[in-house]
């Protein structure tokens, strides 16, 4: 009621956004992902609602599509400077990959003793299956216009010009990623320790490399800087209705083993 009299000063707001999960394609936030186009309205209200001192991140992830960790921690800087707003990440128990990526949309981040941070690099994994058809007199039919099209199919034998090719897409991805990480944390990173090899860091040590700013939790930092009267305005995903009821629970199986292998690479 104090907010809206004239002349009374309001207590300073915080906005907190949930990032947690992992990090997947799609209009949609599933039960584990995140997406530039299912965050959107979350940003923007986090940005707008309320004139809020500055935007927290928390942030839990172990990564995931590297174009969708770009929209998203390109639309946080977006608003952060059209709202001129200032943005500090708090990391959980990993920011790796995609998910240090989010965390470089942030002016300074923040981690735990024992969070995870890095693992700046690019993975691509999948099976073969020639022996195991050939085994079960199962034969392969494929007929493509394009001698590309059918680049790295599990069901034929690896071509040292696929593996060739693919190393050059990952090394794309992996430049903008680097790209992303100095351009954010500039001279604050270690000169003499290479963080890009697809490496990770815990704690202090993260600290020590220039990956993160310090060891502090989101709610003692922001009231240290923005009064012990600080509020905060939690924003994030929710589950609707028809999800509740399990209208969705095929998805949800499929996004949770997705998730489970890229949180297991982290002991998670």
């Amino acid at each position: 009621m104090m907010k809206w009299l004239p002349f009374v000063k309001s207590a300073p707001l915080v906005a907190v956004v949930r990032l947690h999960g992992t990090i997947a394609s799609g209009g949609r936030l599933g039960a584990s992902n995140l997406n530039d186009a299912g965050l959107a309205a979350i940003l923007e209200r986090a940005f707008s609602k309320g004139k809020p001192k500055a935007v927290a991140l928390s942030i839990n992830s172990p990564g995931g599509s590297p174009v969708q960790s770009s929209l998203i921690a390109a639309r946080i800087r977006r608003l952060a400077a059209e709202k001129e707003v200032p943005v500090y990440a708090f990391v959980e128990d990993v920011a790796a990959s995609g998910g240090y990526w989010l965390a470089t949309a942030a002016d300074e981040i923040y981690v735990d003793a024992s969070s995870i941070v890095g693992s700046i690099g690019v993975i691509s994994a999948s099976f073969g299956f020639t022996g195991l058809m050939e085994k079960h007199g199962v034969e392969r039919r494929v007929y493509t216009a394009g001698a590309d099209k059918s680049m790295l199919d599990p069901f034929r034998p690896e071509r040292a010009a696929d593996i060739k090719r693919l190393k050059a897409l990952q090394k794309q991805i992996h430049d903008s990623f680097i790209a992303q990480v100095t351009s954010r944390r500039g001279d604050r990173l270690a000169a003499d320790a290479d963080l890009f090899t697809g490496d990770i860091w815990v704690g202090q040590k993260a600290v020590e490399t220039g990956l993160a700013d310090g060891l502090e939790h989101l709610v003692p930092k922001m009231k240290a800087l923005f009064g012990p009267k600080t509020c905060f305005a939690v924003h994030g995903k929710k589950r609707s209705i028809l999800r509740r009821f399990g209208s969705q629970i095929a998805d949800d199986a499929l996004d949770a083993v997705e998730a489970r292998a890229l949180w297991a690479q982290y002991g998670m």
